[in-house]
């Protein structure tokens, strides 16, 4: 078995060592091009290899195979040619941009590489742009770099970047393979950033960067789609993948479809639709074609067409690659071309094309009669434009001489036996074989057959089957086989038995002197024997003569006439009795025989003869001559001479034509013979072209001439001496492959010229006749222009000389020119100096720039000419300088934070070193700026932080780089936003969602994988249970866009759902999405706490407790408890109401009020809020020992009595059980102490003596014990005692229509007499004693029926012999509350959002609220009590697109108040309407329209009805259908053809409903339109009756002139109405600059002033505000005017003073200070401790200036204000608060009970001239001269409800912020001076609701955010002979707006309050308060002397117009309440 293996292995072997013996084969079949840089070069190997190792050469395309040139191009040995870098002067086509090839060779064979194309780019300035774009947000946007044509081919698109960040992971930025940048889902912050793209030069390697491009971003608006991006035509190579572009814009979105030739895609894997085109992967060439893109929306289309070409690679092959064959053989190669139809084929066989194939047959080579040299390797090559390739195959041929393997053998056979003969032959090519029977060819017929076959070896068994033997088949059978390579014949005779025979033969002619055969052809057997006679003779007889027995054959040899010629008899004998025998006649011929003969060498000129002479043979006897194969011309001269049996050829004068080899040619009827000989003419050598001196051109090719001629050719060798001197010849070595070589024509080719080939040359020629001849020549080398030195990039600083230089070389003279990126420079320029220089050799050219600039930066060249060529030297020059300024811009404004953004312009061509960010106050200097330096220069965003809120700030950057710093960049004028108090909560995010719904939102499949355009969406949800059997609800949503939302409602509170989406287009419906799980938001628990219990544990800490809620009542995860408390006060008042969390079902209450009554409630919390209160539980703190007395008196009756008055303690702390008087006369022993029950507060001390000075104090005793002493008073009994009042000063507070006593207890010795008066406008006037007012027995004053005109100070006085006592009581009505403010702050589509700001709570706290709504033009109204503590309140479950009315109602203790305003306010949605640019019929037919309702648009709202009827016009019939919702498309069936019909469509929602109504007409039923609707002719006028159209002209032209006449009239009105207009803005103007031009005052104008006078004018563009303040302190940075008092019509006296009034301007308004609400506080407590003080929203924008006018009070002792005055002041104990005397307010609200006059002006769209005659009749007023004017509003709102305000009423336990939302509303208000002003008490801590003591002020809206202080005082005594006064506050109510709306009736009445009258007492108005530490002086003190009179207004109730008929304000009797509506 190894011996059988190791046979197999052998062979293996040899059969591999014989292919692989001798080979070639290519390494690197697809080089085809190399591109490379000048300035690099290139190796190219040589694609071809061998083995064993090949020859490699390199051609040109023309086959010249190439040559080494020194340092331009070389060869190496292992086959790479190598091109070296070169300068452009250096460029040659020839080498540089050609066509190469290489061949390998070996024994095996030549192959040929295929053609490489070797191109060198040059470096070339270029640049690339960006261009600035424009897009719509939400649309598309294209950016394309533009790179220039001639450079396109080599640079691409690397990247793209957005000012420095490279863009990559971003979606929405997409780099298409062509480099474009698409921005998808444009939004606005895409328009805030630079744009570049980033390019590189694939072989140079350079990169540019394109300039900064900016997408300009606008608001969507209705437009057609435009193609930003698409493509012409595009190529692939086949397999890969492409991308085809096509993006567009417009709005609605447009819509995408593609097309190929003209009909839609078909549903293929590999299309895939993106959202930047079409992708086509693995391209097949069936992709080629046109391409369609398709792009529309509702308003129009457009389309893109483009050709895609689809590009395969050539590939050759050739069958079979290895051919075995024999010399002689075929040849048959097949070579398959695929990848194009239509190329080029040529065949080549070692490296030599041998054919070029045309016709449709051209893809076989065939070959016959192969020789041994055409074996090797054979190529076919296949071409195309640039591309080509090949395959080759190898031919080996081997020597196929036909031979015979085996054959049949010699036999008898029987007569009808059946014969077989068969040849087994092989050979190469396949040999044919053929059979003979005794030379006879066989024909295949009657009972021979024929055949063969071929043996798996290849070899060729032929047969010859004998069906039945005959006599005559017996003979001699020969197969003789055949091929190209040879043939081969082998021969047996067989025999059939039978009676012997001799076959007919004829007679022969022989050939004298060869061989001749005779055959005796004998069928039968048996014979005997054959023999041959002659003349009866036996042969043979002599030696040439042989007899061949066996077969009968007798050969004669060397044939010889004489003898062998004659008759030849062949006998048989059969048996011995039987001879047979047959003859033949053999004729001899005798061939012609040609003496031989030679002609010698000639010269021209001679002559010659040849003889040509047969010397035997047969005649006759024919001669023929030829020259050279070819019989002689005529025109040679030749003669010839024929005789008998020889031929003279005769020349008379030898030329060189007659050169060449001649033959005699003789024949007879034997044969043709042939004899030849050369003659040679001898010929010497001559010049055809002698060499002259010649010039070359460095670097090319030259041929110098040099030819001749001469017989032999001549031999031509050329010599060289270099140099000029004397020639000393050398000899040129000639090589293959060599720079310099031979031509044929003897000429010298130089192929590439260098300086060292200059010099001698001589041609010497020779061809050993004659003499050699030679000429000598001198070639000169011209040396072309060439830079040899330049720059090739350098930097220049702006404004600094800077010299570029370049050196040249060449041939004189060189001119040297610079240009400018193409453009030639002028030297005579000013800017530019251009030197010249030469330097030996060389020319040195510089050029100066003296002053570069930004514009000299790009590319300057440097052009070397002469007259042999041009050079040139590309510099680039950089221009540093000093960066421009960067461009800044804000990012986001918040309160403490300002983010900014830059770009740079230019960065100086120096890179930036980092950025410099300034800001400062806008009212500092620069000097001041903070300044952040060196900000990282890769940074363009940066946030400067901890900056104030609400101020303006100055922002400017500065950029620097290498050079210097940039200038300050624009600055910016920035206001931060306000902000909250600095305290919790931290950055608090809160979603809202509904319990009952789930808002679900996505975006679209990604682009590639939505195969179609999304047109809905599927939703699908259901409870998420572990049971996944449940069924899904579905909705359907349209697609809109980039992003869809939908709100699945109704669901259950609190629950899991799962939601999965899918996506739907026109071929059904996607897979769903993964589904998603969520839990509806957590509801408020529906339970309150049970079982709540109070415990007080101490005085100041009460223990409340409850137990848990059930966790099915929670609706959420339970986040605690609230605990709910306020005190209810002993005078029948709520304390602030406060809640405390805890997450444990206990809580303790710590730091009460000591002994107080409170109201508990406890609910529970979810993260939605809060749940159900608990009922209200009662429980009072423990008791504890009371405070000291509020005050004592003590007075003397007589000489031994005292009596002692004193109040109760502020702090009560319990039961008061007794009070303890004490008296000493010597301090602190106490000499005497009493006790009074707690109801008294007096006490009659007797037993004193006279003139004793007696200390007394009063302590207070509860359970607890006894509380802290009073202060200590000290008294001495008189016997003549003065009179004093015991009752203390202070506040009464009374509920209106109850009785009440102001007690005034006086006594003294005699008895006091006692008298009550009334503070009337700041003047004491006598009490009116009436049926109403009474003043009892013991002085006290009874009023009875209190009303609110009873509200006042009231004094009384005691008086007798010895002296007088007073006090100052301030009487407070408490009336219903005034009606608060209601506005809208939000609508939605089902929801409307309620805020209101309380108007005067009238002195007592606001207990709640009703709310009443109703529907618009519907009389039933709906309520809903709200709690007090509520500022908003939303109503839920509206209509979608419906008016409603809405009033409020405020109740306090006293009762409801009025009615608010009825406002009006509309959710959100409008009735349906439809797109008018939408197309409605999306398809006709004659009997079926099809409606397209897409372009109906609900509005907002859901469409509740659809109603289409249609009808034919002439028929009076509709067809109606109606349904409940609207489909995307309605089909209305059954119509009739070719008719035209009327359609109608009402669309309803609960907004409103809309119709259209459009014609249409159905086709034909063959698709063709009918003729259009006719319309109704008017008859001709010609047609009418002369009279009759007389009479219809008159009317006409009567109507036309009345028409004219009122045209005319229109125009007067106007133009009267615009001039007053004007006048009335001039009167305006007139007045600011009237209130600003003032700049003096009188004293005594001064000293009369004593309100605070304001005026404010708020409107769009402007505010002007008039202010007396006092002090003389400013906040801003303002400029002084005086004004004098006439200004604001004052009249009455003012003491002396110096006032100032301050006029500042500033571009927008600022917050002052925190806000405080306090329109529920109670008397003696502080709200700024009880409230959490919030700024307001930032100040309207859009007021762009203000002026503010500032006039202070006369100061009688200086103050100013505290430093942070925007911040409260702790009080200390047991101090009370100070009203700023800066604030100062206006009446927001007024009813019929209110307590101040004022005029009031409203209107909807105020203007400057109507403001300014408001204020002008206002001034007419007496009892407003003193008045105080203010616009109260000026507001704008839109559909959305978002409000623009100047103040917020914000507090700590309500939701939200309410701002009036009436669009337009101006408000003029006027408020006269108030009767208690006359004397201001400084003991308010800040303004408070109206009480009759001043003590509470409500603060309106529109003065929330002005100058609030809050200031601190303390107690100090002062003399008791001060008689100062002090005014306690000012009364704040506001105005009451015209009504036309009918009020609901309210269903709570008001009932008076039963609650009694309640005295507040304080400290003495004689003792002035000091300030608290901190703060920096004293306030003012007035004296009652000083304050102004004002007069009564009269009152009236009606709402009517402001002028009278006289232009003046009308009267009213109303003297606390005038209200007008400005007409």
């Amino acid at each position: 078995m190894w011996i059988l293996a190791f046979i197999f292995s052998q062979s293996i072997l040899n059969v591999f060592s014989e292919d692989l013996h001798s080979s070639v084969y290519f390494v690197n079949a697809s080089l085809q091009e190399i591109v490379f840089a000048s300035t690099t070069g290139t190796l190219v190997p040589c694609p071809a290899a061998a083995a064993p190792p090949a020859t490699l050469r390199w051609y040109l395309a023309t086959g010249e195979e190439i040559y080494n040139v020194p340092g331009i191009r070389h060869v190496h040995q292992n086959g790479t040619l190598q091109i070296f870098n070169f300068l452009p002067s250096g460029f040659s086509k020839l080498i540089h941009d050609n066509t190469y090839y290489c061949t390998a060779e070996n024994p095996s064979g030549k192959i040929r590489s295929q053609d490489v194309h070797i191109k060198a780019v040059f470096r070339e300035p270029y640049t690339v742009r960006v261009e600035d774009q424009k897009a719509m947000r939400g649309s598309v946007a294209v950016f394309k770099c533009i790179i220039p044509t001639f450079v396109e081919a080599y640079v691409s698109v690397v990247s793209w970047e957005k000012d420095t960040n490279t863009l990559g992971s971003d979606p929405r930025f997409h780099i298409t393979p062509s480099g474009a940048l698409y921005i998808l889902d444009v939004v606005t912050d895409d328009g805030n950033w630079n744009y570049r793209c980033l390019t590189r030069h694939r072989y140079t390697g350079e990169t540019r960067q394109s300039n900064s491009a900016r997408l300009t971003v606008t608001e969507p608006i209705n437009s057609e789609p435009n193609i930003l991006d698409g493509f012409d035509r595009r190529e692939v190579m086949v397999s890969h993948r492409v991308e085809l572009p096509c993006k567009a814009t417009g709005y609605p979105a447009p819509k995408y479809r593609w097309l190929k030739d003209n009909s839609p895609l078909e549903r293929d894997s590999r299309f895939r639709q993106l959202s930047t085109g079409l992708l086509i992967e693995n391209v097949r060439p069936s992709d080629a074609g046109s391409y369609v893109c398709e792009v529309w929306n509702s308003l129009g289309n457009a389309a893109m067409v483009g050709q895609l070409q689809v590009k395969q690679p050539l590939k050759v092959v050739v069958s079979p690659h290895t051919l075995k064959s024999s010399v002689g053989s075929q040849l048959s190669l097949s070579c398959m071309v695929t990848g194009s139809d239509k190329y080029e084929l040529s065949w080549y066989r070692n490296g030599e094309m041998i054919y070029r194939p045309k016709g449709a047959d051209q893809e076989t080579l065939g070959m016959e009669g192969m020789v041994k040299s055409d074996g090797g390797v054979y190529q076919c090559f296949a071409r195309k434009g640039k591309m080509s390739a090949q395959d080759f195959a190898q031919v080996i041929l081997e020597d196929g001489t036909p031979k015979i393997l085996s054959a049949f053998s010699e036999r008898m056979v029987n007569l009808n036996e059946p014969v077989s003969l068969v040849c087994n032959v092989k050979g190469t090519p396949r040999p044919a074989v053929t059979w003979t029977l005794d030379e006879e060819p066989i024909t295949d017929l009657g009972h021979y057959r024929m055949g063969q076959m071929v043996t798996p070896e290849g070899h060729v068994l032929s047969y010859l089957n004998i069906s039945h033997s005959k006599v005559n088949d017996s003979g001699i059978y020969r197969c003789s086989c055949n091929n190209s390579a040879g043939v081969v014949s082998y021969q047996a005779r067989i025999n059939v038995r039978g009676p012997a025979n001799i076959r007919d033969m004829k007679n022969l002619t022989a050939i004298a002197g060869r061989d001749a055969f005779i055959h005796c052809r004998v069928v039968g057997y048996p014979y005997y024997s054959i023999k041959w006679f002659k003349n009866s003779d036996l042969l043979p007889f002599n030696h040439r003569q042989r007899a061949f027995e066996n077969n009968g054959t007798l050969k004669l040899s060397n044939v010889q006439k004489s003898v062998d010629e004659g008759e030849y008899t062949c006998r048989v004998q059969v048996h011995p009795d039987l001879e047979i025998s047959k003859s033949l006649h053999v004729t001899v011929k005798e061939p012609p025989h040609i003496q031989p003969f030679e002609v010698q060498g000639y010269s021209i000129g001679q002559r010659v003869l040849i003889p040509c002479v047969v010397i035997s043979g047969d005649y006759p006897i024919y001669f023929t001559w030829q020259k050279d194969g070819r019989p002689i011309p005529a025109n040679l001269s030749v003669t010839i001479d024929n005789n008998e049996f020889s031929s003279l050829l005769r020349i008379a004068n030898l030329s060189s034509v007659h050169n060449g080899n001649y033959t005699c040619i003789a024949h007879n009827e034997a044969a043709a013979v042939e004899h030849q000989s050369q003659l040679i003419v001898k010929v010497p050598p001559s010049f055809v072209v002698q060499p002259m001196d010649q010039d070359g051109i460095y670097g090319k090719a030259v041929v110098l001439k040099c030819s001749a001629r001469g017989n032999p050719r001549p031999t031509i060798v050329w010599k060289h001496s270099r140099g000029k001197g004397v020639p000393q010849f050398q000899p040129i070595l000639l090589n293959s492959g060599s720079r310099i070589q031979l031509l044929e024509n003897g000429s010298l080719l130089i192929k590439h010229v260098l300086q060292e080939d200059s010099g001698y040359y001589l041609c010497k020629v020779s061809n050993d006749v004659g003499t050699d001849i030679s000429k000598s020549m001198y070639f000169t080398v011209k040396i072309p222009a060439m830079i040899t030195s330049y720059p090739n990039t350098t930097l220049a600083t702006k404004g600094k000389k800077k010299e570029m230089s370049c050196t040249a070389k060449g041939e004189k003279p060189i001119m040297i020119r610079w240009e400018k990126e193409k453009e030639i420079i002028n030297p005579e320029m000013n800017r530019y100096v251009v030197t010249v220089r030469e330097v030996g050799d060389e020319v040195n050219s510089t050029l100066q720039i003296l002053s570069p600039g930004r514009g000299d930066s790009g590319f300057f060249s440097c052009h070397a000419i002469n007259s042999y060529g041009e050079d040139k030297g590309i510099i680039q020059l950089t221009v540093e300088e000093p960066p421009d300024s960067p461009l800044v811009e804000i990012r986001d404004v918040q309160d403490r934070i300002i983010t900014l953004h830059w770009n740079m312009v230019f960065d100086g061509n120096s890179p930036i070193t980092g950025y410099d960010i300034e800001y400062k106050n806008k009212s500092a200097p620069w000097s001041s700026a903070i300044t952040t330096k060196n900000i990282s220069p890769s940074l363009y965003q940066a946030t400067i932080i901890d900056l104030h809120p609400s101020s303006t700030y100055n922002i400017r950057m500065i950029a620097k780089n290498r050079i210097n710093s940039s200038a300050p960049s624009n600055e910016l004028t920035i206001t931060t936003d306000e902000a909250s108090p600095d305290g919790p909560p931290q950055e608090v995010q809160l979603e809202a969602l509904s319990s009952q719904s789930i808002k679900v939102t996505w975006k679209p499949p990604l682009r590639h994988l939505q195969n179609g355009v999304i047109r809905t969406y599927h939703v699908s949800y259901r409870e998420y249970t572990k049971e996944q059997n449940r069924q899904l609800t579905r909705i359907t949503v349209d697609a809109t866009g980039d992003q869809e939302t939908v709100s699945l409602d109704n669901l259950r509170k609190f629950t899991l759902y799962e939601v999965i989406v899918n996506a739907e287009n026109r071929a059904g419906m996607g897979p769903a999405s993964q589904e998603a799980i969520i839990r509806t938001l957590e509801d408020v628990p529906s339970q309150a706490p049970g079982n709540v219990v109070a415990t007080p544990s101490s005085p100041e800490a009460i223990f409340v407790y409850w137990s848990p809620l059930p966790n099915d009542t929670l609706n959420g995860v339970l986040l605690g408890y609230r605990v709910i408390y306020w005190a209810n006060l002993a005078d029948g008042e709520l304390g602030e109401i406060k809640n405390i969390t805890t997450i444990q079902p206990r809580l303790e209450l710590d730091g009460l009020e000591k002994f107080t009554n409170y109201s508990i409630q406890v609910l529970a919390f979810t993260q939605a809020g809060d749940g159900v209160r608990s009922g209200q539980i009662f429980a009072r703190t423990k008791e504890d020992v009371p405070g000291p007395p509020a005050g004592v008196k003590a007075a003397a009756a007589s000489s031994t009595e005292v009596f002692v008055s004193w109040l109760p303690p502020l702090k009560l702390n319990g039961i008061i059980k007794k009070y303890k008087i004490y008296c000493s006369f010597n301090y602190p022993t106490v000499n005497n102490d009493n006790d009074a029950p707690p109801d008294k507060y007096s006490y009659h001390i007797h037993g004193l003596r006279l003139n004793q000075r007696y200390s007394i104090w009063v302590v207070a005793v509860t359970a607890a014990g006894p509380g802290n002493a009073s202060e200590i008073i000290t008294v001495e009994p008189l016997e003549k005692a003065p009179a004093r009042i015991l009752t203390f000063s202070g506040t009464v507070t009374t509920p209106w229509m109850r009785d009440i006593v102001l007690p005034c207890r006086a006594v003294g010795d005699p008895a006091p007499t006692i008298k009550w008066l009334k503070e009337t406008n700041g003047t004491p006037a006598p009490v009116q004693i009436d049926g109403r007012r009474s003043v009892h027995s013991n002085g006290s004053f009874i009023i009875r029926t209190v009303k609110a005109e009873d509200s006042g100070y009231y004094s009384c006085v005691a008086s007798n012999s010895w002296g007088y006592d007073d006090i100052r009581l301030n009487l407070q009505v408490q009336v219903p509350p005034d009606q608060p403010r209601l506005t809208v702050t939000k609508t939605t589509t089902t929801t409307i959002t309620l805020s209101w700001i309380p108007g005067d709570n009238g002195g007592s706290s606001i207990r709640g609220y009703i709310l009443q709504y109703s529907e618009d033009n519907s009389e039933k109204w709906g309520n809903f009590p709200i709690s007090p503590s509520e500022r908003s309140y939303r109503l839920e479950n509206l209509k979608c697109g419906t008016w409603y009315k809405f009033t409020l109602t405020a109740q306090n203790a006293v009762g409801p108040g009025r009615i608010s305003e009825i406002i009006e306010a509309k959710t959100h949605g409008k009735e349906p309407q439809f797109v008018k640019e939408h197309e409605l019929f999306a398809s006709i037919n004659s009997t079926r329209v099809q409606l397209n309702l897409n372009g109906w648009n609900n509005g907002g709202c859901p469409i509740t009805s659809f109603i289409v009827e249609y009808r034919p016009v002439d028929s009076s019939t509709w067809t109606r259908a109606q349904r409940s919702s609207l489909t995307k498309t309605y089909i209305l069936y059954d119509l009739q053809e070719a008719t035209w019909y009327e359609l109608q469509m009402k669309v309803t929602n609960s907004a409103g409903s809309a119709e259209k109504r459009i014609n249409f007409a159905t086709p034909n039923a063959d698709g063709s339109t009918i003729a259009p609707l006719i319309k109704t002719v008017v008859e001709p006028r010609d047609n009418l009756p002369g009279n009759q159209g007389l009479k219809m002209v008159v009317p006409i032209i009567c109507i036309l002139v009345a028409i004219g006449m009122v045209f005319i009239l229109l125009l007067v009105l106007r133009r009267r109405r615009r001039e007053q207009r004007l006048k009335r803005l001039r009167d305006a103007k007139s007045l600011a600059e009237m209130l600003m031009s003032k700049n003096t005052r009188t004293p005594d104008t001064v000293n009369k002033q004593q309100q605070t006078l304001r005026m404010h004018i708020d409107i769009p563009r402007a505010q002007l505000l008039i202010e007396e303040r006092d002090t003389m302190e400013t906040i801003d940075d303002r400029s002084t005017v005086l004004l004098t008092d006439n200004d604001f019509g004052e009249t009455s006296k003012q003491k002396s003073s110096t006032v100032t009034h301050t006029v500042h301007y500033q571009s927008l308004s600022q917050s002052t200070g925190p806000l405080v609400d306090v329109s529920d506080a109670r008397p003696g407590t502080n709200p700024t401790a009880r409230r959490t003080a919030k700024a307001g929203p930032a100040t309207r924008s859009r007021y762009a200036s203000q002026w503010t006018l500032n006039r202070p009070h006369p100061p009688i002792s200086s103050h100013t204000l505290t430093t942070d005055w925007r911040l409260p002041t702790p009080r200390a104990t047991g101090s009370v608060d100070k009203e700023s005397d800066s604030y100062s307010v206006s009446p927001s609200q007024d009813t019929d009970r209110a307590r101040s006059s004022m005029v009031s002006t409203e209107s909807a769209s105020s203007t400057y001239e109507e403001l300014a005659r408001a204020y002008e009749h206002a001034k007419m007023e007496e009892q407003l001269r003193h008045a105080k004017f203010t616009i109260t509003e000026c507001f704008i709102s839109d559909t959305s409800s978002e409000q623009m305000t100047a103040g917020t009423n914000d507090y700590t336990d309500s939701l939200t912020s309410s701002t009036p939302s009436e669009s337009g509303i101006c408000r003029f208000t006027a408020s006269p001076p108030k009767p208690q002003d006359a004397s201001r008490v400084m003991n308010m801590a800040v303004p408070k609701a109206h009480r009759p003591g001043g003590e509470l002020m409500h603060l309106p809206p529109y003065l929330r955010m002005d100058f609030l202080l809050n200031r601190g005082v303390a107690a100090a005594s002062s003399s008791s002979s001060s008689s100062g006064r002090e005014a306690t506050g000012q009364t704040c109510l506001e105005p009451q707006k015209s009504r036309t709306l009918k009020r609901p009736a309210l269903t709570v009445a008001p009932t008076p309050s039963d609650s009694t009258p309640t005295v507040s007492s304080g400290p003495p108005s004689r003792e002035v308060q000091q300030w608290q530490p901190g703060t920096a002086s004293t306030l003012p003190q007035r004296e009652p002397g000083d304050l102004a009179q004002a007069q009564a207004a009269k009152l009236s109730s009606s709402q009517e117009s402001l002028l009278d008929s006289r232009g003046h304000l009308k009267q009213s009797n109303n003297p606390y309440a005038k209200s007008y509506t400005l007409v």
